[in-house]
């Protein structure tokens, strides 16, 4: 049995990881800003009222934990605002550097003394921070968001190997959550799910700093 801590635990991929590793018997400590019924049912332990882009918060956060050690940090809170060349939104790319690049660095800086040797940390980012996979254009906040978020776990990947902590950059696929309108040519949360915990269960020191779909499929950056 691991302790796990999930940022965006509230609803989608977030609710889902919490729902199936509480079932295989892991110790789960839900983040969000405020927990749903759905959330408080699955009986794990909740910490509501974190903005994850707030220093006070993850201090708060921190010491709420008190030292509590953690086996895998899963940064899976993101927001995703459509935001095109002729409706450029300087502030919502902003808001979405904020919350989908920085504050996963922030609270993984902060939660290091938690981390031990043999711990994990997951960053949730997305195919649509590939640069070779881009064919689309557009969605210029959420794309570039995720390239940094990117960018930041392969530097950890580095950082952190020396301590044996090893680091995942996963894709969840296209899947059908609030964030993709519930599409219905998405896979299910559970399905994929259930394929990002495979990937955490087979990350490692030796294939560290991987680009992973929740298939198993490497991604190209």
């Amino acid at each position: 049995m691991g302790t796990y801590l999930i940022t965006g635990a509230n609803r989608g991929i977030g609710l889902e990881y919490c729902r199936q590793l509480k079932q295989r018997g892991d110790h789960v400590i839900a983040v969000c800003r405020k927990a749903a019924l759905e959330l408080k049912e699955l009986d794990v332990s909740i910490e509501t009222d974190i903005d994850l882009t707030s220093d006070t918060d993850v201090k708060r956060l921190v010491k709420k934990l008190d030292g509590q050690k953690l086996d895998v940090l899963i940064n899976n809170a993101g927001i995703l605002e459509r935001v095109s060349l002729d409706k450029l939104d300087i502030n919502s790319i902003r808001q979405q550097f904020e919350v989908n690049a920085l504050a996963p660095l922030r609270l993984t800086q902060a939660l290091l003394p938690n981390l031990r040797p043999g711990s994990k940390i997951i960053l949730m980012t997305s195919r649509m921070g590939s640069i070779d996979d881009n064919t689309n254009g557009g969605s210029y906040g959420y794309r570039m968001s995720k390239v940094a978020l990117s960018m930041a776990g392969k530097s950890l990947s580095i950082d952190l190997k020396p301590k044996n902590i090893a680091v995942a950059i996963l894709h969840p696929g296209f899947v059908q959550t609030r964030m993709t309108n519930f599409t219905p040519n998405g896979i299910t949360p559970e399905q994929s799910v259930k394929g990002l915990i495979a990937r955490i269960d087979q990350l490692n020191l030796e294939n560290t700093g991987t680009f992973w779909h929740s298939n198993g499929e490497v991604l190209p950056w």
